[in-house]
């Protein structure tokens, strides 16, 4: 990838029932090239469509590739990757930081009927976790339209230091500035 060569990373932050969803335009030489704003409801289902809606919002064609950080912002609001890289028409990747067994049984312990089916149902959609190793650090990737191979590429290329991806990086210290900034206004 060159070093001019743009991705969009969105992070959340949440206290009470709404999150802030933060998204970071970031060249891959670490140059900062825009930010937007959403927000979701914390255990909700509208992560993925507020995700879309913020990055379509941006504008940003050349930011080639959408970050994600993790799979359930928002108190088990799932991201479906499949259905925001509908919207979004470029390669989506969910990077989680800590080992995990999966969501299954958090999911099964905080909800049932149908609030619990159609978790279930977005969670079982999606790619597995595929552990990469950057400069060091584990983290775990999940990609719709790369393959594995261009995911670990495309992870490593906008990771410069430590194991967090720039435009997560970013988007996170967006969102819980974001988010105080919100609260501070009610």
């Amino acid at each position: 990838m060159q070093p001019g060569s743009r991705a969009v990373g969105v992070a959340e932050s949440y206290e009470g029932d709404t999150s802030t969803l933060a998204a970071a335009v970031v060249r891959r030489d670490r140059v900062v090239d825009g930010f937007g704003f959403g927000r979701c409801t914390v255990g909700g289902t509208d992560a993925s469509d507020a995700a879309a809606r913020l990055v379509t919002g941006l504008g940003r064609p050349d930011a080639r590739v959408l970050f994600l950080s993790g799979i359930a912002p928002a108190w088990f609001n799932l991201f479906d990757l499949h259905a925001i890289r509908e919207r979004v028409d470029r390669p989506v990747l969910s990077v989680s930081f800590e080992p995990s067994p999966g969501l299954g049984d958090a999911l099964r312990r905080e909800f049932d009927g149908d609030a619990l089916a159609e978790r279930i149902d977005i969670y079982e959609r999606q790619p597995p976790r595929r552990e990469l190793t950057v400069d060091g650090e584990r983290l775990w990737v999940r990609a719709v339209g790369a393959d594995d191979e261009a995911a670990a590429r495309i992870v490593r290329a906008f990771t410069p230091e430590g194991g967090r991806p720039e435009p997560l990086r970013v988007a996170r210290l967006a969102a819980r500035t974001g988010d105080a900034f919100a609260r501070s206004e009610l």
